[in-house]
């Protein structure tokens, strides 16, 4: 994923957290907002309870590689932040991004 398609400032994460809407499932509990910019973007957090930080590392190339496949940031029409939830860690990946599909489509619905 470019880094011009990612949410990195806090301050960023906070506006979209605090002002957007929130779909949850099992692995992720995902905000959005409406996007701001050409292409949507999307940050990615989760604790450090889940793991050491080469683990947290690994978690977030996977949901970054699960939303460059299931995501087209061109047409998309929300900014994303997806929070880790520690239920992703028992879960396989695809079980992990039938759920990550799942709420992207629920955001579009809404």
């Amino acid at each position: 994923m470019k880094k011009k398609n990612r949410v990195k400032k806090a301050q960023e994460f906070q506006i979209l957290i605090h002002q957007g809407q929130k779909v949850v499932c099992p692995s992720f509990v995902m905000y959005f907002l409406p996007k701001k910019e050409e292409e949507a973007r999307i940050g990615i957090t989760l604790s450090k309870k889940i793991g050491n930080a080469v683990e947290r590392n690994k978690i977030k190339r996977q949901v970054r590689m699960m939303c460059m496949e299931s995501i087209d940031l061109v047409h998309y029409p929300f900014d994303l932040v997806f929070i880790v939830r520690h239920e992703y860690t028992s879960l396989r990946y695809f079980d992990n991004k039938n759920n990550l599909e799942k709420a992207v489509l629920k955001a579009t619905i809404k």
